[in-house]
């Protein structure tokens, strides 16, 4: 059975290089660089924009492409139409469970420390212009309207438009179609084969500029809000920070430990993707990036092409912690009281519209917005106490959602015996970088 190019670029085996030339030492020196540029240079900082935005840019380019490659090589090669639906009812499963584990502690924490007490903030001062266009993008994010934008206005749309869940079902019919005419359709699947190498050589391409887009883009956020405006904000992203972390070592531990690996190890091999996400504050920049590692630790093409895009949109831990918290600070920090009542429907509507949040910029905010117009007894203007450290609370939004995706895509590969833990382990201690 031919292999997707994924599986083939960088194949030959290489020398170590030295330090300055390994990717993610390029770019964490270049996140240091955009962290001190941006606070002691702070218009200069702004005037990068443009560096963190065009490198946003070329991956957003490239994971369409990418994304229906590995999925449609993935059914129609196999043609085991079984294991397809036993691996999405996993998934959907898995993510349910995870998803709501991440609410809950979210809420647990917020309640628990309660960072909103004290600041007894009347929403009437507050300006509701800051969040108004956040509010006006969540009216658009109804379940009618994320059903209906499941399916796209025609065949190319997804490859321009970028979004995910469209270019999967897209994906999902050609797969499934070239396995039911056979032999008829090897051409177009080795056409497909070919389309995959060369997308995957465009990425390879493409991450030589991380550093450089890393850099623009935290020098931009440093230099546009600077540590001084965040002020007792401080209180709420270090509560959301100290959440995410534990969550990832808690609960995405005890999973992959319970999947016969270490987070520790896992995190360690996704290092690369792990800085670019914090440089860039986007978890897509990195997806190219985990598709291609979770094929290198044995995970099969298609459980990677099957989870990694629909985590991206029903699988998104980081934001689900995020919606409870801020909801909850919110509340506390406008002394707005809560019943049970009010908290369950809260964590239910989060819940739900955190599912249409896939290829929205600042999706997590703008499904903040959905919630709160949804139970309006927090002030929806309230959200404009948040518009500040966006920038930086979604930093931790976007790696905590791709870490929680590659644990997932683990799992569910070892749940269906593709990987033993000894592979793993081996497979981790590797250097599967696109650019080693």
């Amino acid at each position: 059975m031919a292999t997707l190019p994924s599986q083939e670029v960088l194949k030959e085996p290489r020398a170590r290089k030295p330090w300055y030339k390994v990717l993610y030492i390029q770019v964490l020196i270049a996140v240091g660089i955009g962290i001190v540029l941006g606070f002691f240079f702070p218009n200069t900082g702004k005037s990068l924009k443009p560096l963190g935005d065009a490198f946003v840019h070329l991956i957003k380019m490239i994971i369409a492409p990418i994304i229906f490659c590995t999925i449609v090589h993935g059914i129609a090669s196999t043609g085991d139409k079984r294991k397809f639906g036993r691996v999405s009812l996993k998934t959907f499963v898995y993510f349910e469970i995870v998803s709501t584990l991440a609410l809950l502690i979210g809420l647990a924490v917020v309640l628990y420390f309660q960072p909103g007490a004290g600041f007894n903030i009347d929403p009437a001062t507050l300006d509701p212009k800051l969040s108004q266009k956040y509010v006006a993008e969540a009216k658009h994010m109804g379940v009618v309207d994320f059903l209906l934008n499941l399916i796209p206005d025609s065949f190319f749309s997804p490859f321009s438009s970028g979004n995910l869940l469209q270019t999967l079902l897209i994906a999902t019919l050609v797969g499934v179609s070239l396995s039911l005419i056979g032999e008829a359709g090897k051409p177009v699947l080795r056409a497909i084969d070919i389309l995959a190498t060369v997308f995957f050589s465009i990425m390879k391409i493409i991450v030589y500029v991380a550093p450089i887009g890393a850099l623009g883009a935290m020098a931009f956020t440093v230099g546009s809000y600077g540590i001084g405006s965040l002020n007792k904000l401080l209180l709420l992203m270090g509560t959301f920070y100290v959440t995410a972390a534990l969550f990832v070592v808690l609960v995405l531990g005890s999973i992959a430990w319970l999947s016969g690996f270490s987070i520790f190890r896992f995190l360690a091999y996704i290092k690369e993707e792990l800085l670019l996400v914090l440089g860039t504050s986007s978890s897509e920049t990195a997806l190219p990036g985990m598709i291609h590692k979770m094929e290198k630790l044995g995970c099969s093409q298609q459980t990677v092409g099957l989870v990694i895009p629909l985590g991206y949109s029903f699988n998104l831990d980081g934001t689900n912690i995020y919606m409870t918290l801020a909801s909850i600070f919110l509340a506390q920090a406008t002394n707005t009281h809560l019943d049970a009542w009010q908290i369950a429907t809260l964590l239910v509507v989060s819940m739900l519209s955190s599912k249409g949040a896939s290829g929205v910029t600042g999706a997590g905010f703008i499904t903040l917005a959905a919630t709160l117009a949804v139970v309006p007894t927090v002030p929806i203007q309230s959200l404009a106490l948040l518009v500040g450290i966006d920038r930086f609370m979604s930093e931790c939004r976007a790696i905590t959602n791709m870490i929680g995706n590659g644990v997932a895509t683990v799992a569910i590969s070892r749940w269906e015996n593709e990987i033993s833990p000894a592979e793993l382990r081996l497979h981790m201690s590797e250097d599967h970088s696109f650019k080693g």
